[in-house]
């Protein structure tokens, strides 16, 4: 009776234990694959193929996975210190987008895709801009990050990633420099000024002797602008009156006393 019970104990954890076995194995076997992932599969040392999405059986310990993500990917170079074509040193950084287009290539053609457009894209912020001048690289920044990703995309094509953006997010320039350029953006708009007040005082010119032309042509034009003045004058209360003369001298006392009077009264 005893040996009975102890038999049926052993085996009751004999099936515990297989059922456990039984339930690692599956837990193994079952993978789940999301929407923007792909899964590739290896057996025995060799690809059968991509998987994916949605659920992929696998035979454990024969079969080995490796889950690729395919969604944009984006990753900082580092700060590079270079060396523009007119020998200014500057630091640039950028910032890269990419994404798995061939998972299968992304595996198999390159250890780690991350690790080597990251290095690539370094190297050729640092080709690119050692070719340009300064002022490119601050007037043409979107011609640059197009032609970085030209060159990246180029490169990686083979790998199965796709460069779908490369952005030079700041470009650091020394003080010195920076000084010499604040230098030359006051002496532009200084130049600019300059040429402002001069255009402004040649068309004065212009205008005045256009009016000498008409006065000239049309004395009582200059007789009516001589009064005119006078009223100006005689409006701030001033006892003084210079003009050319082209009125008798007693009009002109007249005119005088006239102001001075009124100003008397006020």
């Amino acid at each position: 009776m005893v040996l009975t019970l102890q038999v049926g104990v052993g085996t009751v954890i004999g099936l515990i234990l297989l059922a456990l076995i039984l339930i690692i194995l599956l837990a193994s076997a079952i993978r789940i694959i999301r929407e923007y992932e792909r899964v590739i599969i290896f057996r025995l040392g060799r690809v059968i193929g991509v998987k994916g999405p949605g659920l992929v059986l696998l035979i454990p310990i024969v079969d080995q996975p490796r889950i690729i993500d395919l969604r944009i990917l984006t990753f900082d170079v580092p700060r590079q210190r270079i060396v523009t074509k007119d020998n200014v040193t500057v630091d640039v950084d950028a910032v890269v987008y990419m994404r798995v287009e061939d998972p299968m290539a992304a595996v198999l053609r390159v250890k780690d895709y991350q690790i080597a457009t990251s290095l690539l894209a370094q190297t050729t912020l640092r080709d690119v801009i050692g070719q340009v001048e300064l002022d490119d690289l601050l007037a043409r920044r979107d011609e640059l990050n197009k032609r970085i990703q030209i060159i990246l995309d180029e490169s990686t094509e083979p790998w199965g990633i796709k460069v779908t953006n490369v952005s030079i997010r700041d470009v650091v320039i020394p003080e010195s420099m920076q000084r010499a350029m604040a230098k030359q953006a006051e002496a532009e708009r200084e130049k600019r000024s300059r040429i402002i007040i001069a255009e402004g005082e040649l068309l004065a010119a212009q205008k005045m002797a256009d009016a000498a032309a008409a006065y000239a042509t049309n004395p009582l034009a200059m007789r009516l602008r001589e009064l005119q003045t006078w009223t100006e004058i005689a409006r701030e209360r001033n006892l003084i009156i210079v003009t050319e003369g082209g009125g008798s001298l007693g009009s002109l006392i007249g005119v005088t006393r006239g102001v001075s009077q009124q100003g008397e009264k006020k």
